[in-house]
Protein backbone atom coordinates (compact mmCIF):
# COMPACT_ATOMS: atom_id res chain seq x y z
CA UNK A 1 0.00 0.00 0.00
CA UNK A 2 1.30 3.70 -0.69
CA UNK A 3 0.65 7.35 -1.16
CA UNK A 4 1.75 9.01 -4.10
CA UNK A 5 1.64 12.67 -5.03
CA UNK A 6 1.88 13.92 -8.26
CA UNK A 7 1.90 17.26 -10.21
CA UNK A 8 3.66 20.65 -9.24
CA UNK A 9 6.11 18.27 -7.17
CA UNK A 10 6.70 16.69 -3.75
CA UNK A 11 8.72 19.10 -1.34
CA UNK A 12 7.07 21.25 0.86
CA UNK A 13 7.95 24.73 1.62
CA UNK A 14 7.38 26.57 5.10
CA UNK A 15 4.26 28.22 5.01
CA UNK A 16 4.90 31.72 6.64
CA UNK A 17 2.34 33.06 8.83
CA UNK A 18 3.18 36.70 7.22
CA UNK A 19 1.67 35.66 3.96
CA UNK A 20 -1.44 33.84 4.78
CA UNK A 21 -4.48 36.06 4.11
CA UNK A 22 -7.11 36.74 7.29
CA UNK A 23 -10.12 34.34 7.00
CA UNK A 24 -13.14 36.30 6.73
CA UNK A 25 -16.37 35.13 8.76
CA UNK A 26 -19.56 36.90 9.23
CA UNK A 27 -22.50 34.52 10.20
CA UNK A 28 -25.81 34.94 12.43
CA UNK A 29 -25.85 33.91 15.99
CA UNK A 30 -28.50 30.86 15.01
CA UNK A 31 -25.25 29.12 13.61
CA UNK A 32 -23.67 25.28 15.02
CA UNK A 33 -19.93 26.17 14.72
CA UNK A 34 -17.23 24.09 14.77
CA UNK A 35 -14.62 25.36 16.69
CA UNK A 36 -11.88 25.41 13.39
CA UNK A 37 -9.79 27.58 16.02
CA UNK A 38 -8.94 24.63 19.04
CA UNK A 39 -7.38 22.00 18.42
CA UNK A 40 -7.06 20.49 15.13
CA UNK A 41 -7.44 17.12 16.70
CA UNK A 42 -10.22 17.83 18.68
CA UNK A 43 -13.49 16.58 16.64
CA UNK A 44 -16.57 18.20 16.19
CA UNK A 45 -19.99 16.82 18.53
CA UNK A 46 -23.04 17.09 16.82
CA UNK A 47 -24.20 16.81 13.35
CA UNK A 48 -27.63 16.73 11.37
CA UNK A 49 -28.90 17.45 8.15
CA UNK A 50 -32.55 17.34 8.91
CA UNK A 51 -33.75 20.18 7.38
CA UNK A 52 -31.47 19.31 4.19
CA UNK A 53 -33.01 16.36 3.98
CA UNK A 54 -36.66 17.14 4.16
CA UNK A 55 -36.15 19.91 1.47
CA UNK A 56 -34.30 17.29 -0.64
CA UNK A 57 -37.57 15.34 -0.52
CA UNK A 58 -39.19 18.46 -1.04
CA UNK A 59 -36.99 19.24 -4.19
CA UNK A 60 -37.40 15.53 -5.82
CA UNK A 61 -40.87 16.64 -6.21
CA UNK A 62 -40.30 19.77 -8.01
CA UNK A 63 -36.66 19.07 -10.47
CA UNK A 64 -35.92 15.87 -11.22
CA UNK A 65 -33.44 14.04 -9.05
CA UNK A 66 -34.24 17.29 -6.86
CA UNK A 67 -30.99 19.18 -8.28
CA UNK A 68 -30.46 21.37 -10.99
CA UNK A 69 -26.73 19.54 -12.06
CA UNK A 70 -26.97 15.75 -11.29
CA UNK A 71 -23.76 16.28 -9.18
CA UNK A 72 -24.98 17.69 -6.58
CA UNK A 73 -27.49 14.97 -5.65
CA UNK A 74 -25.11 12.73 -4.00
CA UNK A 75 -26.06 9.85 -6.03
CA UNK A 76 -22.25 8.61 -6.18
CA UNK A 77 -21.41 8.70 -2.71
CA UNK A 78 -24.95 8.60 -0.71
CA UNK A 79 -26.08 10.24 1.76
CA UNK A 80 -28.52 13.73 2.26
CA UNK A 81 -27.12 16.10 -0.08
CA UNK A 82 -26.39 19.62 1.75
CA UNK A 83 -28.67 22.55 1.34
CA UNK A 84 -26.51 25.58 1.43
CA UNK A 85 -27.81 28.29 3.79
CA UNK A 86 -24.54 30.84 3.07
CA UNK A 87 -21.16 31.14 2.16
CA UNK A 88 -18.21 33.62 3.03
CA UNK A 89 -14.38 33.07 2.80
CA UNK A 90 -13.16 29.44 2.92
CA UNK A 91 -16.20 28.48 4.73
CA UNK A 92 -20.01 27.04 3.59
CA UNK A 93 -23.28 26.91 5.79
CA UNK A 94 -26.16 24.49 5.88
CA UNK A 95 -29.89 25.02 6.44
CA UNK A 96 -29.33 22.83 9.60
CA UNK A 97 -26.60 25.42 11.00
CA UNK A 98 -23.77 23.39 10.15
CA UNK A 99 -20.38 24.87 8.93
CA UNK A 100 -17.86 23.59 6.89
CA UNK A 101 -14.90 24.25 5.56
CA UNK A 102 -15.13 24.15 1.37
CA UNK A 103 -12.67 23.07 -1.03
CA UNK A 104 -15.51 22.98 -3.58
CA UNK A 105 -15.56 26.45 -4.44
CA UNK A 106 -18.76 26.37 -6.25
CA UNK A 107 -16.78 24.19 -8.38
CA UNK A 108 -13.96 26.46 -9.24
CA UNK A 109 -14.75 30.05 -9.46
CA UNK A 110 -14.32 31.01 -5.37
CA UNK A 111 -10.53 31.52 -6.30
CA UNK A 112 -10.26 34.83 -3.54
CA UNK A 113 -13.07 33.32 -1.18
CA UNK A 114 -16.76 33.27 -1.14
CA UNK A 115 -18.64 36.79 -0.99
CA UNK A 116 -15.80 38.56 -0.66
CA UNK A 117 -16.20 42.40 0.85
CA UNK A 118 -14.72 44.30 -2.43
CA UNK A 119 -16.78 42.13 -4.84
CA UNK A 120 -19.88 42.15 -3.48
CA UNK A 121 -19.38 46.15 -2.38
CA UNK A 122 -18.43 46.29 -6.68
CA UNK A 123 -21.65 44.54 -7.70
CA UNK A 124 -24.00 46.52 -5.24
CA UNK A 125 -22.91 50.21 -6.97
CA UNK A 126 -23.49 48.03 -10.38
CA UNK A 127 -27.04 46.95 -9.92
CA UNK A 128 -27.46 50.45 -9.27
CA UNK A 129 -27.15 51.03 -12.35
CA UNK A 130 -29.16 47.90 -13.60
CA UNK A 131 -28.55 44.24 -14.25
CA UNK A 132 -28.89 43.65 -18.00
CA UNK A 133 -28.47 46.03 -20.74
CA UNK A 134 -28.97 43.79 -24.14
CA UNK A 135 -25.90 46.98 -25.49
CA UNK A 136 -22.20 47.26 -25.16
CA UNK A 137 -20.80 48.17 -22.19
CA UNK A 138 -17.71 49.49 -20.94
CA UNK A 139 -16.96 46.69 -18.19
CA UNK A 140 -16.65 44.35 -21.26
CA UNK A 141 -14.01 46.35 -22.36
CA UNK A 142 -11.85 46.51 -19.10
CA UNK A 143 -12.56 42.89 -18.65
CA UNK A 144 -11.73 41.60 -22.27
CA UNK A 145 -8.43 43.78 -21.68
CA UNK A 146 -7.52 41.95 -18.76
CA UNK A 147 -7.56 38.66 -20.36
CA UNK A 148 -5.79 39.32 -23.65
CA UNK A 149 -3.10 40.21 -21.70
CA UNK A 150 -3.34 37.47 -19.64
CA UNK A 151 -4.25 34.26 -21.63
CA UNK A 152 -0.79 33.76 -24.00
CA UNK A 153 -3.03 32.61 -27.06
CA UNK A 154 -5.76 35.18 -26.93
CA UNK A 155 -5.94 38.13 -29.05
CA UNK A 156 -9.81 38.66 -29.26
CA UNK A 157 -12.36 37.15 -27.13
CA UNK A 158 -16.08 36.42 -27.09
CA UNK A 159 -17.73 36.67 -23.65
CA UNK A 160 -20.94 34.29 -23.47
CA UNK A 161 -22.61 32.39 -20.62
CA UNK A 162 -21.48 29.33 -19.57
CA UNK A 163 -18.34 26.95 -20.14
CA UNK A 164 -20.93 24.76 -22.36
CA UNK A 165 -21.86 27.68 -23.89
CA UNK A 166 -18.11 28.89 -24.75
CA UNK A 167 -17.16 25.02 -26.04
CA UNK A 168 -20.23 24.81 -28.11
CA UNK A 169 -18.99 28.25 -29.69
CA UNK A 170 -15.73 27.38 -30.39
CA UNK A 171 -16.02 23.93 -31.77
CA UNK A 172 -18.30 26.25 -34.68
CA UNK A 173 -15.36 28.43 -34.89
CA UNK A 174 -12.95 25.62 -34.98
CA UNK A 175 -14.99 23.96 -37.91
CA UNK A 176 -16.21 27.23 -39.87
CA UNK A 177 -12.42 28.31 -39.90
CA UNK A 178 -10.56 24.62 -41.38
CA UNK A 179 -13.92 23.47 -43.34
CA UNK A 180 -13.52 20.40 -41.72
CA UNK A 181 -15.92 18.50 -39.48
CA UNK A 182 -14.04 16.04 -37.56
CA UNK A 183 -12.67 16.71 -34.23
CA UNK A 184 -10.88 14.91 -31.40
CA UNK A 185 -11.78 14.96 -27.87
CA UNK A 186 -10.21 12.55 -24.93
CA UNK A 187 -12.25 10.12 -23.19
CA UNK A 188 -13.34 11.61 -19.42
CA UNK A 189 -12.62 15.28 -20.37
CA UNK A 190 -16.16 17.41 -20.22
CA UNK A 191 -16.36 19.95 -22.24
CA UNK A 192 -20.52 20.91 -21.32
CA UNK A 193 -23.54 19.19 -22.33
CA UNK A 194 -23.84 20.00 -25.68
CA UNK A 195 -24.56 17.33 -28.04
CA UNK A 196 -21.62 16.75 -30.09
CA UNK A 197 -19.14 16.67 -26.92
CA UNK A 198 -21.07 13.80 -24.75
CA UNK A 199 -19.21 11.25 -26.23
CA UNK A 200 -17.23 9.14 -23.33
CA UNK A 201 -17.75 12.40 -21.03
CA UNK A 202 -16.14 13.24 -17.54
CA UNK A 203 -17.80 14.86 -14.72
CA UNK A 204 -21.63 14.36 -14.21
CA UNK A 205 -21.30 11.92 -16.81
CA UNK A 206 -18.41 9.95 -15.18
CA UNK A 207 -19.94 10.49 -12.19
CA UNK A 208 -22.97 8.63 -12.94
CA UNK A 209 -21.35 5.93 -14.92
CA UNK A 210 -22.93 6.89 -17.92
CA UNK A 211 -21.20 5.99 -21.05
CA UNK A 212 -23.04 8.55 -23.43
CA UNK A 213 -26.27 10.20 -23.07
CA UNK A 214 -29.87 9.74 -24.18
CA UNK A 215 -31.41 11.77 -26.46
CA UNK A 216 -28.32 12.56 -28.35
CA UNK A 217 -28.55 11.42 -31.93
CA UNK A 218 -26.12 9.59 -34.14
CA UNK A 219 -25.36 12.44 -36.23
CA UNK A 220 -24.42 14.51 -33.77
CA UNK A 221 -21.76 12.39 -32.43
CA UNK A 222 -20.64 11.03 -35.88
CA UNK A 223 -18.06 13.39 -36.40
CA UNK A 224 -16.75 12.81 -32.82
CA UNK A 225 -13.60 10.79 -32.36
CA UNK A 226 -12.44 9.74 -29.00
CA UNK A 227 -8.71 8.68 -27.34
CA UNK A 228 -7.48 8.47 -24.15
CA UNK A 229 -6.01 10.66 -22.50
CA UNK A 230 -1.95 10.89 -21.97
CA UNK A 231 -2.07 8.32 -25.07
CA UNK A 232 -0.09 10.56 -28.26
CA UNK A 233 0.07 7.28 -30.12
CA UNK A 234 -4.28 7.11 -30.19
CA UNK A 235 -4.10 10.59 -31.58
CA UNK A 236 -1.56 9.96 -34.01
CA UNK A 237 -3.44 6.69 -35.31
CA UNK A 238 -6.81 9.29 -35.82
CA UNK A 239 -4.98 11.77 -37.87
CA UNK A 240 -3.65 8.21 -40.01
CA UNK A 241 -7.30 7.13 -40.35
CA UNK A 242 -8.93 10.42 -40.75
CA UNK A 243 -5.93 12.28 -42.63
CA UNK A 244 -7.20 15.73 -43.54
CA UNK A 245 -10.50 15.76 -42.29
CA UNK A 246 -9.91 16.63 -38.49
CA UNK A 247 -11.00 20.41 -37.36
CA UNK A 248 -9.16 20.36 -34.32
CA UNK A 249 -8.30 18.86 -31.07
CA UNK A 250 -9.95 20.22 -27.40
CA UNK A 251 -8.63 18.90 -24.37
CA UNK A 252 -8.75 19.77 -20.79
CA UNK A 253 -5.06 20.50 -20.37
CA UNK A 254 -4.90 19.23 -16.81
CA UNK A 255 -8.60 17.05 -16.19
CA UNK A 256 -10.04 17.88 -13.47
CA UNK A 257 -13.89 16.39 -14.57
CA UNK A 258 -12.89 12.78 -13.96
CA UNK A 259 -10.75 13.72 -10.60
CA UNK A 260 -7.26 15.44 -10.95
CA UNK A 261 -5.00 13.82 -13.90
CA UNK A 262 -2.03 15.93 -14.81
CA UNK A 263 -0.37 15.40 -18.68
CA UNK A 264 2.61 13.87 -18.85
CA UNK A 265 5.69 15.79 -19.97
CA UNK A 266 5.07 15.34 -23.43
CA UNK A 267 2.34 15.25 -24.31
CA UNK A 268 0.37 18.82 -24.51
CA UNK A 269 3.58 19.54 -26.49
CA UNK A 270 3.35 16.56 -28.95
CA UNK A 271 -0.29 17.68 -29.93
CA UNK A 272 1.06 21.20 -30.20
CA UNK A 273 3.29 19.67 -33.65
CA UNK A 274 0.98 16.81 -34.64
CA UNK A 275 -2.38 19.66 -35.08
CA UNK A 276 0.16 22.32 -36.86
CA UNK A 277 1.63 19.11 -39.12
CA UNK A 278 -2.05 18.61 -39.81
CA UNK A 279 -3.38 21.45 -40.45
CA UNK A 280 -5.91 21.71 -37.51
CA UNK A 281 -6.72 23.63 -34.59
CA UNK A 282 -5.48 22.65 -31.09
CA UNK A 283 -7.79 24.37 -28.42
CA UNK A 284 -7.36 24.32 -25.03
CA UNK A 285 -10.88 24.25 -22.98
CA UNK A 286 -9.47 26.54 -19.76
CA UNK A 287 -13.23 26.71 -18.00
CA UNK A 288 -11.57 25.06 -14.55
CA UNK A 289 -7.96 25.66 -15.34
CA UNK A 290 -7.82 29.02 -16.52
CA UNK A 291 -6.44 32.00 -14.22
CA UNK A 292 -6.34 28.33 -11.69
CA UNK A 293 -3.09 26.84 -12.33
CA UNK A 294 -1.63 30.17 -13.54
CA UNK A 295 -2.64 33.86 -14.09
CA UNK A 296 -2.28 32.99 -17.66
CA UNK A 297 -3.67 29.28 -16.72
CA UNK A 298 -2.50 26.19 -17.98
CA UNK A 299 -1.09 27.33 -20.80
CA UNK A 300 1.27 29.01 -18.97
CA UNK A 301 2.06 26.97 -16.62
CA UNK A 302 3.02 24.64 -19.45
CA UNK A 303 4.43 26.55 -21.89
CA UNK A 304 2.53 25.80 -24.82
CA UNK A 305 0.17 28.08 -26.64
CA UNK A 306 -3.42 26.57 -28.43
CA UNK A 307 -4.71 28.47 -31.44
CA UNK A 308 -8.25 28.77 -29.69
CA UNK A 309 -8.93 28.56 -25.51
CA UNK A 310 -12.52 28.63 -23.74
CA UNK A 311 -12.72 30.20 -20.13
CA UNK A 312 -15.34 30.21 -17.71
CA UNK A 313 -15.88 29.82 -14.40
CA UNK A 314 -13.19 32.38 -12.75
CA UNK A 315 -13.61 35.48 -15.14
CA UNK A 316 -17.01 35.45 -14.12
CA UNK A 317 -15.90 35.96 -10.00
CA UNK A 318 -18.92 33.47 -9.00
CA UNK A 319 -21.89 34.97 -11.48
CA UNK A 320 -22.37 32.51 -14.94
CA UNK A 321 -20.17 33.62 -17.55
CA UNK A 322 -17.75 32.06 -20.02
CA UNK A 323 -15.75 32.90 -23.24
CA UNK A 324 -13.89 31.51 -25.91
CA UNK A 325 -11.09 33.12 -27.64
CA UNK A 326 -7.69 33.03 -29.81
CA UNK A 327 -6.16 34.02 -33.06
CA UNK A 328 -6.93 37.27 -34.61
CA UNK A 329 -7.29 35.18 -37.97
CA UNK A 330 -9.57 32.97 -36.37
CA UNK A 331 -12.07 34.96 -34.01
CA UNK A 332 -12.71 36.99 -37.12
CA UNK A 333 -14.75 34.62 -38.41
CA UNK A 334 -17.29 35.62 -35.49
CA UNK A 335 -20.17 37.34 -36.23
CA UNK A 336 -20.47 40.59 -36.99
CA UNK A 337 -17.39 40.60 -38.14
CA UNK A 338 -17.94 37.53 -40.01
CA UNK A 339 -19.78 34.66 -40.69
CA UNK A 340 -19.82 31.97 -37.99
CA UNK A 341 -23.01 32.67 -35.74
CA UNK A 342 -23.15 33.41 -32.18
CA UNK A 343 -25.26 35.13 -29.88
CA UNK A 344 -26.33 35.58 -26.27
CA UNK A 345 -28.91 37.33 -24.63
CA UNK A 346 -27.05 38.15 -21.34
CA UNK A 347 -23.66 37.69 -23.10
CA UNK A 348 -20.95 40.29 -21.46
CA UNK A 349 -23.88 41.08 -18.76
CA UNK A 350 -22.43 43.58 -16.21
CA UNK A 351 -22.23 41.94 -12.79
CA UNK A 352 -20.55 39.04 -14.48
CA UNK A 353 -17.76 41.50 -16.00
CA UNK A 354 -17.97 43.75 -13.01
CA UNK A 355 -17.06 40.12 -10.44
CA UNK A 356 -14.33 39.20 -12.94
CA UNK A 357 -12.58 42.37 -12.93
CA UNK A 358 -12.33 42.57 -8.78
CA UNK A 359 -11.49 38.79 -9.19
CA UNK A 360 -8.80 39.00 -11.68
CA UNK A 361 -7.49 42.04 -10.00
CA UNK A 362 -6.93 40.05 -6.36
CA UNK A 363 -5.09 37.44 -8.44
CA UNK A 364 -3.05 39.61 -10.25
CA UNK A 365 -1.12 40.83 -7.06
CA UNK A 366 2.45 39.44 -5.88
CA UNK A 367 2.53 35.48 -4.08
CA UNK A 368 -1.26 34.68 -4.88
CA UNK A 369 -0.20 31.37 -7.12
CA UNK A 370 2.60 30.57 -4.78
CA UNK A 371 0.54 30.77 -1.97
CA UNK A 372 -2.16 28.61 -3.28
CA UNK A 373 0.48 26.01 -4.22
CA UNK A 374 1.61 26.57 -0.74
CA UNK A 375 -1.01 25.31 1.31
CA UNK A 376 -2.95 23.16 -1.23
CA UNK A 377 0.18 20.67 -1.32
CA UNK A 378 0.22 20.53 2.33
CA UNK A 379 -3.58 19.59 2.22
CA UNK A 380 -2.86 16.65 -0.63
CA UNK A 381 -0.01 15.70 0.98
CA UNK A 382 -1.48 15.65 5.00
CA UNK A 383 -4.20 13.21 3.27
CA UNK A 384 -2.14 11.16 1.46
CA UNK A 385 0.29 10.28 3.75
CA UNK A 386 -2.82 9.66 6.22
CA UNK A 387 -4.02 7.10 3.25
CA UNK A 388 -0.56 5.60 3.94
CA UNK A 389 -0.62 5.50 7.38
CA UNK A 390 -4.48 4.04 7.66
CA UNK A 391 -3.70 1.23 5.09
CA UNK A 392 -5.15 2.68 1.92
CA UNK A 393 -3.79 2.58 -1.56
CA UNK A 394 -4.12 6.22 -2.61
CA UNK A 395 -2.38 8.86 -5.12
CA UNK A 396 -2.96 12.15 -5.70
CA UNK A 397 -1.53 15.71 -6.41
CA UNK A 398 -1.81 19.28 -7.29
CA UNK A 399 -0.85 21.93 -9.46
CA UNK A 400 -1.56 25.52 -7.42
CA UNK A 401 -5.33 25.64 -6.45
CA UNK A 402 -6.30 22.96 -7.57
CA UNK A 403 -6.36 19.37 -6.35
CA UNK A 404 -7.60 15.64 -5.99
CA UNK A 405 -6.57 12.18 -4.78
CA UNK A 406 -8.19 8.76 -6.25
CA UNK A 407 -8.21 5.36 -3.83
CA UNK A 408 -5.68 3.57 -5.79
CA UNK A 409 -2.48 2.74 -6.20
CA UNK A 410 -1.68 4.95 -9.29
CA UNK A 411 -0.27 6.18 -11.06
CA UNK A 412 -3.17 7.64 -12.58
CA UNK A 413 -3.11 8.28 -16.09
CA UNK A 414 -6.44 8.77 -17.71
CA UNK A 415 -9.72 7.94 -17.07
CA UNK A 416 -9.58 3.82 -17.55
CA UNK A 417 -7.35 4.48 -14.65
CA UNK A 418 -9.29 6.66 -12.76
CA UNK A 419 -12.29 4.38 -13.10
CA UNK A 420 -10.09 1.87 -11.17
CA UNK A 421 -10.97 3.86 -7.44
CA UNK A 422 -12.56 2.70 -5.36
CA UNK A 423 -15.70 4.94 -5.51
CA UNK A 424 -17.39 3.12 -2.45
CA UNK A 425 -14.25 3.90 -0.20
CA UNK A 426 -14.71 7.68 -1.59
CA UNK A 427 -18.07 7.33 -0.84
CA UNK A 428 -17.72 6.50 3.19
CA UNK A 429 -14.78 9.13 3.09
CA UNK A 430 -16.60 12.00 1.75
CA UNK A 431 -19.21 11.30 4.33
CA UNK A 432 -17.17 10.83 7.34
CA UNK A 433 -15.63 14.49 6.31
CA UNK A 434 -18.50 15.99 5.95
CA UNK A 435 -19.53 15.14 9.13
CA UNK A 436 -15.90 16.39 10.35
CA UNK A 437 -17.09 19.63 9.03
CA UNK A 438 -15.47 19.65 5.68
CA UNK A 439 -16.92 19.67 2.27
CA UNK A 440 -14.99 18.03 -0.90
CA UNK A 441 -16.81 17.66 -4.01
CA UNK A 442 -19.75 14.49 -4.29
CA UNK A 443 -18.18 12.73 -6.86
CA UNK A 444 -14.59 10.72 -6.84
CA UNK A 445 -14.29 12.27 -10.25
CA UNK A 446 -14.26 15.87 -9.55
CA UNK A 447 -10.77 17.81 -9.09
CA UNK A 448 -11.08 19.79 -5.30
CA UNK A 449 -10.05 23.39 -5.21
CA UNK A 450 -8.37 26.19 -2.57
CA UNK A 451 -9.05 29.85 -2.34
CA UNK A 452 -6.69 32.47 -0.57
CA UNK A 453 -9.70 32.51 2.22
CA UNK A 454 -8.42 29.17 3.20
CA UNK A 455 -5.76 29.41 5.77
CA UNK A 456 -3.03 26.96 7.28
CA UNK A 457 -5.40 26.47 10.65
CA UNK A 458 -8.04 25.18 7.83
CA UNK A 459 -5.48 22.86 6.34
CA UNK A 460 -4.26 21.86 9.57
CA UNK A 461 -7.98 21.08 10.80
CA UNK A 462 -8.57 19.05 7.31
CA UNK A 463 -5.70 17.17 7.35
CA UNK A 464 -6.19 15.93 11.15
CA UNK A 465 -10.07 15.50 10.10
CA UNK A 466 -8.88 12.90 7.34
CA UNK A 467 -6.33 11.21 10.19
CA UNK A 468 -9.51 10.10 12.29
CA UNK A 469 -11.66 9.50 8.61
CA UNK A 470 -9.23 7.10 7.16
CA UNK A 471 -8.53 5.68 10.77
CA UNK A 472 -11.73 4.01 10.56
CA UNK A 473 -13.11 3.72 7.29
Amino acid sequence: MSATLTGSGIALGVLSSSKIPKRVSSSPSNRCYINMSASADKKKTSFTLQKSEEAFNDAKNLMPGGVNSPVRAFKSVGGTPVFVDSVKGSRLWDIDGNEYIDYVGSWGPAIIGHADDEVLAALADTMKKGTSFGAPCLLENVLAEMVISAVPSIEMVRFVNSGTEACMGVLRLARAFTNKEKFIKFEGCYHGHANAYLVKAGSGVATLGLPNSPGVPKSATSNTLTAPYNDIEAVVKLFETHKGEISAVILEPVVGNSGFITPTPEFINDLRQLTKDNGSLLIFDEVMTGFRLAYGGAQEYFGVKPDLTTLGKIIGGGLPVGAFGGRRDIMEMVAPAGPMYQAGTLSGNPLAMTAGILTLKRLKQPGTYEYLDKITKELTRGILEAGNKSGHSMCGGNISGMFGFFFVEGPVYNFADAKKSDTEKFGRFFRGMLEEGVYFGPSQFEAGFTSLAHTREDIEFTVAAARRVLGRI
